[in-house]
């Protein structure tokens, strides 16, 4: 059995083993056949070679990681670690994953990457097509993932804007009943777009872009007569658009822009006398070049572990 020896020089031990120690454990739990020992600044490792070697590079990663942003919180050192080295690397999917670069780096140390192979697969798609379709249940991360990606090329100049799109469909209470103005009445219909560019974008520069309208959220209707160019264009919730609304939308497209719809087929609050608009494109745009349409699943939660275990159950009683 082969010794590792590692010394922590700009990295307080307290803040890299979390409160409780949790991040020590989850460090255990991936490494489950190698014996972690940590005492005040240094960390000993016992192991066969193969697995130190592996350690060593993911554990330099995570000190890095540390030390650059001075935080290092449970959901950013599972981000770090990706899959568990003692499950099946050999699949053809799993290197890919852990090995997948970061999208975009958010405030307070968050790193955004695609955490599944089918998110990985979206942002490979969007970089030789222009419109993308991700189509999943709740939880997959496909609008995340396509925030991240917009975000992206919002840093890297590769659009101007952003514009982020949702249909506002009513779900047992009328617009005109809730309290304010329009922009009160839909914003908690946009309110998961907020939640998503909160994590990527620091406040005030989120406040700037709002204001200056390089990034906007709005209604789909308010789409209609536009020509949308030079900029990264998400229509989320799109199972809730009709054909007419689909349609509009995607002939709103410039020469320069990029547009990803995302959608949950099982999730339609539409009236039962309206078909939605997303099963039609499903159904006419596949032949299309240019266009590219991804289904994620269960395998791709990656909400609490509980979420995956529902869909499966409400699946079970559909069939």
């Amino acid at each position: 059995m082969n010794e590792l020896i590692i010394t922590l020089e700009n990295v307080n031990p307290v803040m890299l083993w979390g409160p409780k120690n949790e991040n020590f454990e989850i460090l255990k739990k991936h490494y489950p056949k190698i014996k972690i020992v940590a005492r005040g600044n240094e960390v000993k490792v016992l192991g066969d070679e193969k697995e130190l070697n592996q350690f060593q590079q993911k554990f330099q990663e995570i000190l890095d990681h540390t030390d650059k942003f001075q935080q290092l919180n449970s959901n950013e050192i599972e981000h770090l670690l990706g899959a568990s080295p003692s499950s099946n690397d050999s699949e053809a999917g799993s290197d890919k994953i852990n090995g997948s670069e970061p999208i975009v780096f958010g405030p307070n140390g968050i790193v955004v990457k695609a955490r599944t192979a089918n998110q990985r697969r979206m942002v490979d798609s969007i970089q030789k097509n222009d419109i993308i379709f991700a189509i999943g249940p709740a939880g997959t991360g496909k609008t995340y993932t396509a925030v991240a990606l917009a975000v992206r090329a919002l840093k890297n100049k590769e659009v101007k804007r952003i514009i982020l799109t949702r249909p506002a469909v009513e779900a047992g209470e009328n617009l005109g009943f809730l309290p304010g103005d329009l922009k009160e009445k839909i914003d908690p219909y946009l309110r998961p777009l907020y939640d998503a560019l909160d994590d990527m974008i620091p406040a005030e520069k989120l406040k700037l872009y709002l204001e200056n309208r390089t990034i906007e959220i709005a209604p789909l209707a308010f789409m209609r007569g536009r020509t949308l160019d030079n900029c990264f264009v998400i229509l989320d919730e799109a199972q809730n658009a009709t054909d007419m609304q689909l349609k509009m939308f995607l002939t709103r497209m410039g020469p320069t822009a990029k547009f990803i719809v995302t959608g949950d087929a099982t999730q339609i609050d539409l009236p039962k006398v309206q078909q939605s608009g997303l099963h039609t494109a499903l159904r006419i745009l596949p032949e299309i070049k240019g266009i590219d349409i991804i289904y994620l699943s269960g395998e791709d939660v990656v909400r609490h572990k509980l979420v995956k275990r529902i869909l499966e159950a409400y699946g079970d009683i559909q069939k």
